[in-house]
């Protein structure tokens, strides 16, 4: 199951536009907390929460706990707008979150043992097809990451579905043994330079030998 991250929040009296710019005035990111049919709550973030959230992986399925209200919500990351120019966050949207409740969420596949695949040790790459695997799950067990064992794979063999760990409690969103990652040989460049190598190379003119003539002057007209 996932960790459950505690994020202080200010409660916004107003919702629109001009409330939202207030708001950022104040060096705040306005956000909402939506869905649970309940009505919607405006809330304000501190931006340096929210930047030090987004730059940790997995964000996108980690469970937050919004205190600050009348009582705790827990909450998704849906959704943030982004400053077109500074690309710093102007506002946030959450999920709320109701025990039993069935959604979808994207988490994040962790790769290890890589050091000791034999494809990779003698010069595979690792082509990742799926950073993150869509599920549906109880909103009681989001996992926090699925995890990919390299350790065992060769050239050619590849990371599916059924060989994540973690994935209790989950249902897929693509309804098949889908591929996350494959081992890809190295690419064999032709070395061309082989027949060359018999050829003998240009000799060096030797070392105070005759020069090649000069070209004579061109005739004046």
């Amino acid at each position: 199951m996932a960790n459950v991250v505690s994020i202080e929040a200010e409660v916004r009296a107003r919702s629109g536009k001009g409330a939202a710019r207030a708001t950022r005035r104040a060096g705040k990111v306005p956000a909402v907390i939506y869905g649970g049919k309940q009505e919607p709550d405006l809330i304000a973030l501190d931006p340096r929460v929210v930047i030090r959230e987004l730059h940790r992986a997995g964000w996108q399925s980690r469970l937050y706990e919004i205190t600050g209200g009348a009582q705790p919500v827990r909450a998704l990351i849906r959704g943030v707008q982004f400053h077109p120019v500074s690309d710093a966050p102007e506002h946030v949207d959450f999920q709320r979150l109701v025990a039993g409740q069935r959604i979808k969420v994207a988490v994040p596949v962790h790769f290890e043992n890589d050091g000791i695949s034999p494809g990779i040790k003698r010069g595979a790459v690792l082509n990742v097809v799926r950073h993150a695997v869509e599920v549906y799950c109880d909103a009681d067990h989001i996992p926090e990451q699925f995890t990919a064992d390299l350790g065992p794979l060769d050239f050619n063999d590849n990371v599916r579905w059924h060989d994540l760990k973690g994935t209790e409690n989950v249902k897929p969103v693509i309804d098949r043994d889908f591929v996350v990652a494959t081992v890809v040989p190295p690419t064999k460049i032709e070395v061309v330079a082989e027949a060359a190598a018999g050829a003998p190379a240009a000799a060096a003119p030797a070392k105070g030998g005759a020069k090649a003539p000069a070209k004579a002057p061109a005739k004046k007209g």
